[in-house]
């Protein structure tokens, strides 16, 4: 996607982000049920993850699954706000 590298499972610090454009500073992360149970802990991470300077675009499993078009144009459209 315009020509960016995107990592998948990078470690920044402690954490293990789910796809990661090092040169972009964005991170993108997919949230399961699981994060229902944990926000606090997810905004701990966001924090920090923004305090290295990543911006970081969060999606629902099911976004993904049944709305791809969408995630895309969204991660397209933060690749242009640079």
């Amino acid at each position: 996607m315009k020509d960016v590298h995107f990592r998948n499972q990078n470690a920044i610090g402690n954490y293990v982000v789910d796809f990661c454009a090092p040169r972009r500073k964005l991170t993108i992360e997919l949230d399961g049920s699981q994060h229902l149970d944990q926000e606090m802990y997810d905004l701990e991470r966001t924090a920090f993850l923004e305090s290295k300077g990543y911006r970081v675009l969060r999606f629902w499993n099911h976004q993904v699954m049944n709305d791809i078009e969408d995630v895309l144009r969204v991660i397209y459209l933060a690749l242009e706000d640079e």
